[in-house]
């Protein structure tokens, strides 16, 4: 089964960009959205054999995220247990029989670093979620992290040492999730892999460049280790700023 994700940086943009050719071809079990930046009642979109499920940013026009899955799940949530992080859209979990599937958008940390107070703690918040979860069963969790890992997940790690998406803090705060018992699939399959990015600036021509940075993640618990088959980046897919990400399971 091929699950996938993807920041759309606004659905209804990426809706008149081929979003409906993409899902409709891609033939996943479940495709999890970021940044869909709409709110309830503003887009209407038909995917035949999928359940979907959409969390809205209070402020309009900003955040959300969206989940549609052929198989019907036993239950979904919205939010973190923590009421500050749960007014923005940015997290959908839905339980099935064996793991529970999570889309995250995480917040930037914005120029100067002057959310990342708020980003840190919906890190740290996210980061007891996800433990908590998995006293149950496996978790899968995925989207826009807003993190390149390591030097090796951007194009020019120096100059950007320090700024959002690619400072200490962020990176540290990142690791700790790892550290939960949580593997980054695609580094997982393919360690030494350089070049390999998931997001490029609509300026200077970064993506006919490939300078980019992987900021999109599947993030796999442990316990599942043995049931992933592979990881990758559809960057042929364009729609948006990001391409999607995938995960195949057996």
């Amino acid at each position: 089964m091929r699950l996938i994700s993807w920041n759309v940086n606004g659905l209804r943009a990426c809706l008149s960009k081929g979003f409906m050719d993409f899902a409709l071809s891609s033939d996943a079990g479940i495709i999890a959205l970021q940044e869909v930046k709409a709110s309830e009642g503003d887009i209407s979109i038909e995917l035949p054999g999928y359940h979907q499920f959409f969390s809205y940013a209070e402020k309009k026009g900003y955040s959300g995220t969206a989940v549609f899955t052929r198989t019907e799940p036993l239950s979904v949530s919205y939010g973190l247990p923590e009421d500050e992080f749960s007014h923005e859209g940015r997290v959908i979990t839905l339980e099935f029989s064996d793991f529970y599937f999570i889309t995250v958008y995480v917040p930037n940390s914005q120029s100067e670093l002057k959310r990342i107070g708020f980003r840190l703690g919906f890190d740290a918040a996210l980061r007891g979620y996800i433990s908590h979860l998995r006293e149950k069963k496996g978790v899968i969790a995925t989207g826009d992290f807003n993190v390149a890992k390591e030097p090796i997940d951007l194009k020019n790690p120096k100059p950007n040492e320090g700024h959002a998406g690619y400072s200490a803090e962020e990176r540290e705060s990142f690791r700790k999730l790892l550290d939960t018992g949580m593997i980054d699939s695609f580094r997982y399959f393919y360690p030494d892999l350089e070049g390999a990015y998931s997001w490029w600036s609509y300026m200077f021509h970064a993506r006919e460049k490939n300078a980019g940075w992987r900021i999109d993640y599947f993030l796999v618990s442990e316990d599942l280790r043995d049931r992933m088959a592979d990881a990758g980046i559809l960057s042929s897919v364009m729609g948006s700023d990001h391409a999607p990400v995938f995960l195949d399971l057996r």
